[in-house]
């Protein structure tokens, strides 16, 4: 006898799925039951088990987003169900795949106030693109298929609300009766092509541009010789966004990283100069560092229809596939033979390099130069290396410094920026490649939210890795530092200690207890061998960094606002007034320094500096 639960279970294997990330509770406990069943039999899923139902939803994203599959995550009812949730608004908000299977009553304790008994569809209505209760066996398997189909198509999460009493029922097929719908496990193309006339419009803009830059979204991810192919034939600069880091290898001289507040100089000088913009599988929100209204021409490129034209003015928008669209876009570019505004992008972001290699030899007073910390880390990141980081200034340094090259990954919680991905993110990546060496950072407030617990995780399925090497930095200066910027630069207030204080802890004595590697760094000249020692450790090393809190994450443009926000904030009795101001000044004079260097340089070279 097959019951509902087994089924589902298969039919979850049908969809290609064959890890998920679960919490066990009584609401789906037939469901753990038959996932039990089927590990016995050896047909079933691997089922991860973390310390909380929110790092299962996180996981079940990252999974997502690092594989390009459906993530899948389990939860048991009400509560269990609750906590799913900041997870699965990560996946809504980052454009990722992903179905939740919660538990619930059973079919006759709905709307009766009894235990656990909540309105789930309504809870997940806002969340979840599909979110539908089985009610019967017969309706089972549209059900199933309906949130995968809708995952994948929509980019989004789905929830599927499956009562403790149908877990347990005889599965049944359905058949021809009326409102009956039999339906398939067979996953839609989402390689969306564009009609010819959008192609030809869009490569006469791309032609016609003498200052062409491209803004590149993780929704071009597996496209990337397509990107190369066309900015080379356009030449045109390239950018892009946090998320979208990994599509471009560092090494294109012409790819400036980032843009805005944790962005380079040389995109912030991009996006001002630009005549032709071209966006690719991107949401950007800030529209502040995007070309002002008319400057730019713009041509537009993504699977979420809902989003083209939506960030700016787009004189083509094509709802498509990336890799799709320009496969039939390249055709059509007419190579470009004066490069030089290619040329300028590749000089300005070798300018770049050079103000972030002044700023992080830096020393401050109070801990660690956390610019080093990165900087150092990125000298020896191996292929195929996995990076993660938190949305805390651990984003800034993972912005400015990491710089990923062809085949390796790196991701963080996007739209959502949430502080709590960096941990459950670098999990998911390790079960995806076992054989990768996986790097975790991380701020201490972060660590302290969702960190602390998941090395326990670790502990457990150490065992399973082919290649244990799993790396922790924790940025410890005992302060939410992010947040205290913010406060200073974007409210004009001083740091309220009372609400951005954190508890110091012994983060590497923390890890030592777990039979783990832990090293602690407290100055500048002990961090490259820290990560010597971290890398060549074959298992899990958790780097306790105790870093500066006052280092400020600069801005490539420093606006009047950010520069009176700031001294407001100091002059109204910030706790660490002084130390913020010498240590700013630091950093400011530190970048100016590098910019006339820089100027002399090329007058040595024989260029013409006026």
């Amino acid at each position: 006898m097959t019951t509902v639960s087994e089924f589902v279970i298969e039919r979850i294997r049908e969809w290609g799925v064959r890890r998920v990330f679960g919490f066990p509770g009584d609401g789906i406990g037939e469901f753990d039951g038959a996932l039990g069943k089927a590990e016995r039999a050896g047909e079933g899923l691997e089922y991860i088990r973390p310390t909380h139902e929110e790092i299962c939803a996180f996981m079940a994203t990252a999974h997502a987003k690092f594989t390009g599959e459906v993530g899948v995550c389990i939860a048991t009812s009400s509560p269990g169900g609750f906590h799913l949730i900041n997870g699965l608004y990560d996946a809504k908000m980052d454009n990722q795949p992903v179905v939740a299977i919660v538990g619930q009553q059973g079919l006759d304790s709905l709307g009766t106030f009894n235990q656990q008994e909540s309105n789930l569809e309504r809870t997940f209505s806002d969340v979840a693109a599909y979110v539908q209760t089985i009610v019967s066996p017969a309706q089972a398997q549209a059900v199933v298929d309906t949130a995968f189909r809708t995952a994948i198509t929509r980019l989004q999460p789905t929830v599927i609300i499956l009562p403790h009493d149908v877990q347990g029922q005889k599965m049944v097929e359905p058949g021809a009766e009326m409102w009956h719908s039999r339906s398939s496990a067979v996953a839609p193309s989402t390689a969306i092509a564009p009609p010819e006339e959008q192609l030809r419009a869009a490569a006469d803009i791309i032609n016609a541009g003498e200052r062409v830059t491209f803004l590149v979204g993780h929704g071009a991810n597996g496209a990337t010789a397509e990107v190369l192919e066309a900015a080379k034939l356009a030449g045109a600069g390239i950018i892009t966004s946090l998320r979208g880091k990994q599509v471009v290898p560092s090494d294109v001289p012409f790819h400036t990283q980032q843009l805005g507040l944790l962005g380079s100089r040389a995109s912030y000088l991009q996006m001002k100069d630009c005549d032709t913009l071209v966006l690719l599988g991107t949401n950007y929100p800030y529209g502040q560092f995007l070309p002002a209204t008319g400057q730019a021409r713009a041509v537009q490129i993504d699977l979420r229809p809902e989003q083209l034209g939506l960030r700016y003015p787009t004189e083509v928008s094509m709802w498509a596939d990336v890799k799709t669209a320009l496969a039939g876009l390249i055709p059509l570019l007419t190579r470009k033979d004066d490069l030089s505004w290619q040329e300028k992008v590749a000089s300005d972001m070798a300018k770049w390099d050079d103000e972030l290699t002044a700023q992080a030899e830096q020393v401050y007073d109070d801990g660690v130069n956390p610019r080093r910390v990165y900087q150092e880390l990125n000298k020896r990141l191996p292929a195929g290396a996995v990076v993660t980081a938190d949305a805390g200034t651990s984003a800034d340094w993972y912005g400015q410094y990491i710089r990923l090259h062809d085949g390796m990954l790196g991701d963080l919680s996007g739209r959502l920026a949430s502080m709590l991905a960096a941990m459950p993110y670098a999990e998911a990546a390790k079960f995806a490649y076992p054989d990768r060496t996986v790097v975790c950072t991380i701020g201490d407030g972060a660590f302290q939210m969702l960190g602390m617990n998941e090395l326990i995780t670790l502990k457990k399925y150490l065992s399973r890795w082919s290649d244990p090497t799993f790396i922790v930095l924790v940025l410890h200066n005992d302060d939410l530092t992010q947040v205290s910027w913010e406060m200073r630069t974007e409210d004009g207030n001083p740091v309220w200690s009372t609400s951005q204080d954190v508890e110091s802890v012994d983060y590497a004595g923390w890890a030592r207890l777990l039979g783990f590697n832990g090293i602690t760094v407290t100055g500048d000249d002990d961090v490259a061998a820290a990560w010597d020692a971290a890398f060549a450790h074959r298992g899990v090393t958790l780097i306790d960094a105790h870093t500066s809190r006052n280092v400020p994450p600069l801005p490539p443009h420093i606006t009047a606002e950010f520069a009176v926000n700031t001294a407001k904030a100091l002059m109204k009795g910030d706790p660490e007034g002084l130390g913020a101001i010498k240590d700013s000044a630091v950093s400011l004079v530190t970048e100016g320094v590098e910019r006339v260097k820089s100027a002399v340089r090329r007058d040595h070279d024989g260029d013409d500096v006026q």
